[in-house]
């Protein structure tokens, strides 16, 4: 992509009444447009970055035995009095309309009872389970306080697995290789250092869950953590019960501040006998299925990444989820640097190496300013300069050396996971 192409307008300040840090930083960079408190559109290169967490996450789910699927964003309101979850006092976050009929809708803020309402005309025997579905979807949450940018929005994506099981042995195996295959997800986009299991608080969902908090100064919950053993508690459920079952010794516990990037929950076979939802199993006895739900905020990662890298220039990206691996800025009006720079574009996109080149005639701190807001991963330089040490400069974003390349040794000195 030549800059001069792409849709992107950036800013040096951001908006006055944006209070956080991943907001702000994203708006200035051109990712994210703000349209109003807690709902923000994607613009191609914060898309990009969505795609890419997305392609880390499904590789995982399918990995598990997941088929994707997509599933409405209108649920009937009969359904969900069906679980005692239409009423605002139990669930506080909906968004509720009327259809022209006169009959009351809701906009999806999540999917249990949808899926394991339609699972019944897809399970009637042992032999059908178990089985996995997953979406990526947009969910609409009326969050009171919208104030964290798309850490916390009013609309966003998810990404929701939901598992049925035969029994609880069947759902405990599934739910710890959920486990596993969450931590490899964090690890891949670049927070596994700094992202615990963590036991927390079932909300409008369950009694009890398991989070993955992430380590980061700007984040919404407290957390205890166990550094040794990776294991942390949210505040919100400290108790000795909790310390006990978690195996942790609370003298060893440090408390610190952390940002929620996935959750999930067994729901035991309380929904399905709610909805309904029996197979019959090998004996020929009629059983309720299992259920478990497994929820990562795609959007709200791309705001916790934003946050735990980011550093007084701009974005960083990890290189697994960044809009492109390569600024690559042509310098100077000479022919030969033209050239080389239009060479270089050449030969990274020919190589499948996702590059945004900076064509513009701009002076170069506007450039290297921009290539630092954009936190792209690699910086590369086309000048008279750089042809007279010998070829071309590159540079990590979040590094001050230099050094000069051969525009073939790019594609061996670059890793490259985005590779098309």
């Amino acid at each position: 992509m030549r800059r001069s192409q792409l849709f992107i307008k950036t800013r040096k300040e951001a908006p006055a009444d944006e209070e956080s840090k991943n907001a702000q930083l994203l708006i200035r960079a051109g990712f994210i447009y703000k349209d109003s408190a807690g709902v923000y559109a994607l613009l191609p290169m914060g898309l990009a970055v969505i795609e890419n967490i997305k392609r880390i996450v499904r590789h995982e789910m399918n990995k598990q035995g997941g088929n994707e699927l997509l599933m409405t964003s209108l649920q009937r309101k009969e359904l969900w009095e069906h679980t005692d979850r239409w009423d605002d006092a139990k669930v506080d976050i909906w968004f509720k309309s009327h259809l022209a009929n006169g009959s009351e809708v809701g906009l999806a803020w999540s999917h249990e009872e949808p899926i394991s309402d339609m699972m019944r005309e897809f399970i009637a025997s042992y032999r059908d389970l178990p089985a996995y579905v997953y979406q990526f979807q947009t969910k609409l949450r009326n969050e009171v306080r919208a104030k964290s940018g798309v850490m916390r929005s009013r609309e966003f994506i998810m990404k929701d697995l939901y598992s049925f099981t035969r029994s609880d042995e069947e759902h405990q195996k599934f739910y710890d290789s959920m486990t596993q295959a969450y931590l490899r997800i964090f690890k891949e986009i670049g927070l596994g250092g700094d992202t615990y299991l963590t036991y927390a608080s079932g909300g409008a969902f369950t009694q009890f869950s398991h989070e993955f908090q992430t380590v980061t100064g700007n984040g919404e919950d407290t957390i205890y953590l166990d550094r040794e053993k990776g294991i942390a508690i949210n505040e919100e459920v400290m108790s000795d019960e909790v310390v006990a079952q978690a195996g942790v010794n609370r003298d060893k516990l440090d408390k610190v501040q952390a940002a929620e990037v996935g959750n999930i929950f067994s729901f035991g076979t309380h929904k399905s006998e709610q909805l309904g939802l029996y197979f019959t199993d090998e004996d020929g006895s009629q059983k309720p299925a299992v259920l478990g739900s497994y929820g990562i905020g795609v959007t709200r990662l791309m705001g916790v990444v934003t946050e735990h890298f980011a550093d007084d220039k701009g974005l960083v990206w990890p290189e697994n989820i960044a809009p492109y691996m390569v600024y690559l800025a042509g310098l100077g009006d000479s022919e030969a640097a033209r050239q080389a720079a239009d060479a270089a574009y050449d030969y990274l996109t020919e190589n499948h190496i996702k590059v945004l080149y900076d064509d513009r005639d701009e002076r170069p701190g506007e450039k290297f300013a921009d290539a630092d807001l954009f936190g792209i991963p690699y910086r590369l330089v086309v000048s008279d300069k750089s042809l007279a040490a010998g070829g071309l400069e590159l540079k990590k974003r979040a590094s001050t050396e230099v050094e000069i390349v051969q525009k073939d040794q790019l594609a061996n000195r670059l890793k490259n996971p985005l590779q098309a």
